[in-house]
């Protein structure tokens, strides 16, 4: 736990004079466990500088903060990347590992470790912020014996500043 805490520290602390951005969504999530409670969600990203840019490509850290209305609780850090398809619309995705905290027995994923997988269409708005739908997979990769998973879909908007 204290290692995953350092390395999310470690992506928020990152700074530098390129482009970073803040992604806040909304969204919705359904477990595959029948016994478990669907619920709406709220997002919140920290998108650091790129640190390769090819093309229309970039890649990065991030982090994420996921807070499940019922109490349940993802915390991440990984890599995220954006394929800017023209000017105006945007492929988006991500993968971090993290940690995850269900609220109840039920909605217990089979381990404390999760990797939550992202992929998302968007629009830049006239503004600069761009908005976007994603999907979302939360799962331990089969590294416990019990897997059910929970899948998402969000509503976000990324801010760049």
């Amino acid at each position: 736990m204290r290692y995953l805490l350092a390395i999310v520290s470690l992506i928020f602390s990152v700074s530098t004079g390129k482009a970073q951005e803040w992604v806040i969504g909304a969204g919705y999530a359904d477990f595959s466990d029948s016994l478990a409670t669907d619920e709406s969600l709220v997002v919140l990203e920290y998108h650091a500088a790129p640190f390769l840019e090819n093309g229309r490509f970039s890649l990065g850290f991030a982090g994420a903060a996921v807070a499940h209305l019922s109490g349940d609780l993802f915390v991440g850090g990984g890599l995220a990347g954006v394929y800017q398809i023209n000017d105006r619309w945007f492929i988006e995705g991500s993968v971090l590992p993290g940690y995850f905290r269900a609220s109840s027995p039920q909605n217990n994923l089979g381990s404390d470790f999760e990797i939550r997988s992202l992929i998302g269409f968007g629009v830049v708005l006239d503004s600069g912020s761009r908005l976007s739908i994603a999907l979302t997979h939360k799962s331990n990769a089969s590294t416990a014996p019990v897997n059910p998973g929970v899948n998402g879909i969000q509503i976000r908007v990324r801010h760049r500043f």
